[in-house]
């Protein structure tokens, strides 16, 4: 663990840096460095280049290691490895000679027109160019100082990893050598990129750079954190979101129990200060609280609220209905075929689970400033609300993002999911830096779930069996429209990811979104709509292809005609597995074995699966194979373990994870009741990276839609009936 020391802020403009840090440059210690923050803002709205400002991210040592001070959070998926390539690959620096941390909250890495936020698969692929840029730049400089150094005009120099080199003189400084120089120079806004076919680390497997920290236990995370002089704090909170605490009967005896400080009333929880997190939450956890009902809750949890209602009840709704996307004239259509084939699939609460429970450090400093040491995914957000919370200004507001272990999106602002408003509560009252965490009870209760979901389906097939027009609507609402807000009248989109834009050419085709506000805290999850959508389109389509007497994954390629990289794409995937069969057909260990194929286009990158399975009382996955087209490519090391890892997520939601609620309360409270995938039953999986050329999609949660669906669609085969709703350990198998 790191002791951060109380710091001596220097403030400018957007940027905090302690002055230690600030002076650092002066000593020769660091270059190219946070220097003057205030010019950040001010550089970005003149130039309108987002990472222009190379100081401002990159930092050249003595030793010429290279710290990037990344705008994007590392969770696992390998950002700051990905990042360490591009940049590299510009300056000229090995990536096994760059540190990256996560950059303070500061309007120059807002760099996603104006924003940051970590999620959506975007940090790599929306960051690309501007990634190259800075490296670029930063090459540039270096070389202006080696010129300068040596005595020779500048496009005399090249570079070599780490050294500005004068061939002719047999001269060379390392980039360490020049920084200091560097940083006197300016970088024009246009400068020559790196032809691809000379890439040394873009397109790469190159080793990940937080693997060995990883590793050995020094790698630090939220839950790591600590400062000089805290205590620990443990909350209870109402088994309701929407109630608060009235009163306890047992103050006294709780206040004897061992290193207890003090107990406080939050809203919607209460809470035990002590000298361990233990001790804290021993004695919260004994406290005898009386709750009430609250006012103020933005949305209060129904007491007599049932999961299993919510998706009755979002069955029986068919009416608003707003349009997401259009083709031709399904009613004519439908009311025109031969055979009509109707269906409503279903999917429950999941939750996040993530390894690292949520946790928060709040110190207040002596200068009035706020210090956070927080995970979260989006740190301007964050600085912005905790100001609110503090009432403070926002630029008092420190924010601290470490490494997030696993998040999935969970580290977004949600409403009484995240625990630092209370250490922010808790350290202002103590007058101590507070560190808070939140058992995994307490998680499991205000975690904000990926919502459950319906959807119906209507297709209407040609005498031949060939669909001809179809109709899917989705019913509820997702985290899109709930915290960032939708336009009255029209369909959210995010909502309706994964049933709207597909790449099957129908020639009358309506997808309908119809909102049913959702009782329960939801958010966002890894692929967001698609972790469901993409199991109800496409196991709809193999119902439909079965009513029709088509062969699934035929019919996928006829329907695919016009779509050249999809139809590449699933006809890699079927080679991969070594040829498309469906089954039923006996494996050589004397299974009865089928496959199940899928497609699917999330964040920019087009997937296409087959699984294999067998049933043996219960569900079996043997093999899931995958062939991604993420349209270009950084590390395909990266790639296919992020594949990999959205295979095992996407099979254990397929196989047995569901949150279920019952009287407004989770009926799980940590994972005895929440069974997550057994490493025995985890598929062997198999990844074609396919590079198109395209524009770069995403990576991190591309993987998992399509498993779900290929997963069903191979049950189904052997299982003889249609399976509509998950998880598969509901559903007896003989």
């Amino acid at each position: 663990m790191t002791i951060h020391e109380s710091p001596s802020q220097v403030t400018a403009g957007e940027v905090k840096v302690s002055r230690r840090t600030f002076l650092g440059a002066s000593a020769g210690a660091l270059v190219l460095s946070v220097g003057l923050p205030g010019a950040f803002a001010k550089l970005q709205a003149k130039t309108g280049e987002p990472g222009a400002n190379v100081a401002a991210f990159l930092e050249i040592k003595p030793n010429s290691q290279v710290l990037f001070r990344s705008p994007f959070i590392e969770g696992g998926q390998g950002v700051f490895t990905a990042m360490a390539q591009i940049i590299g690959e510009e300056l000229d620096v090995a990536p096994d000679q760059f540190i990256v941390e996560g950059a303070p909250a500061g309007q120059v890495y807002q760099i996603l027109n104006g924003m940051r936020v970590t999620g959506g698969s975007m940090s790599v692929r929306m960051s690309y160019d501007t990634l190259r840029k800075l490296g670029a730049s930063a090459r540039y400089l270096l070389l202006q100082a080696g010129a300068a150094k040596f005595g020779v005009p500048a496009e005399e120099l090249t570079t070599e990893p780490g050294f500005v080199v004068h061939k002719k003189s047999k001269q060379k400084a390392s980039y360490g050598e020049l920084a200091a120089t560097a940083s006197e120079f300016k970088a024009p806004s246009k400068l020559e990129l790196r032809a691809k076919d000379d890439f040394r680390w873009i397109g790469k497997s190159v080793p990940r750079i937080d693997v060995l920290d990883k590793s050995t236990g020094k790698a630090e995370f939220s839950i790591d954190t600590e400062v000089d002089g805290m205590l620990y704090a443990a909350v209870v909170h109402a088994p309701h979101l929407g109630k608060e605490p009235k009163s306890w009967s047992n103050e006294a005896e709780v206040k004897k129990m061992p290193g207890v400080d003090s107990i406080h009333k939050l809203p919607g929880a209460v809470a035990v200060v002590a000298t361990s997190w233990w001790r804290a939450r021993k004695a919260v956890e004994a406290l005898k609280v009386t709750w009430e009902t609250g006012k103020d809750s933005r949305f209060p949890m129904p007491e007599a609220f049932s999961s299993a209602e919510r998706i009755a009840h979002l069955k029986s709704v068919q009416e608003p209905k707003l349009t997401g996307e259009k083709t031709g004239n399904t009613t004519k259509a439908l009311a025109q075929a031969a055979q009509v084939v109707e269906a409503s699939y279903d999917a429950p609460y999941v939750v996040h689970g993530q390894l690292e429970p949520p946790s928060a450090l709040a110190r207040w400093n002596d200068d009035g400033t706020l210090e956070l040491w927080i995970p979260n995914q989006a740190p301007e957000m964050f600085q912005a609300h905790a100001a609110q919370v503090a009432g403070i200004e926002a630029d008092k507001i420190i924010i601290h993002s470490p490494l997030l272990g696993g998040f999935f999106g969970r580290h977004f602002l949600y409403d009484a999911a995240s625990p630092y408003p209370q250490a922010i509560a808790l350290s202002k009252t103590v007058g101590k830096p507070i560190k808070l965490l939140w058992s995994r009870e307490e998680e499991f209760l205000r975690d904000a779930v990926r919502p459950a979901g319906v959807a119906t389906f209507k297709a209407g097939l040609d005498e031949n069996g060939k669909p001809i027009a179809l109709e899917a609507a989705n019913i509820g609402e997702g985290p899109g429209g709930r915290w960032f807000g939708r336009k009255e009248g029209k369909a959210d989109d995010s909502f309706l990811e994964g049933i709207r834009g597909k790449s099957y050419e129908y020639k009358n085709h309506l997808v309908s979104d119809i909102r049913v506000l959702d009782p329960a805290l939801i958010g966002f999850w890894r692929s967001v709509g698609h972790s469901m959508n993409d199991f109800f389109y496409e196991s709809f389509f193999d119902e439909m292809a079965d009513a029709g007497k088509q062969d699934p994954y035929e019919l996928r390629l006829e329907l695919l005609a016009n779509k050249p990289r999809q139809k590449h794409l699933l006809e890699q995937v079927a080679d991969l597995s070594g040829g498309w069969k469906r089954g039923p057909y006996t494996a050589k260990d004397g299974s009865k074995r089928a496959r199940g194929v899928a497609m699917a286009s999330p964040f920019g990158t087009e997937v296409a699966t087959i699984a294999e399975v067998s049933i043996d009382k219960e569900v079996v996955v043997h093999d899931v194979w995958v062939a991604i087209d993420p349209g270009s490519i950084v590390n395909p090391a990266v790639i296919k373990a992020q594949v990999e890892g959205a295979v095992a997520l996407g099979t254990s939601i397929t196989l047995v994870e569901e949150l279920t609620y019952e009287n407004g309360q989770p009926h799980a409270r940590n994972f005895d009741r929440y069974p997550i995938l057994n490493r025995s039953k985890m598929p062997k999986v198999h990844v074609r990276i396919i590079e198109s050329g395209e524009a770069m999609g995403g990576i991190g949660e591309p993987g998992l839609p399509g498993v779900l669906p290929a997963i069903v669609n191979a049950v189904c085969v052997l299982h003889g009936q249609r399976i509509r709703s998950l998880p598969l350990s509901k559903t007896q198998f003989a």
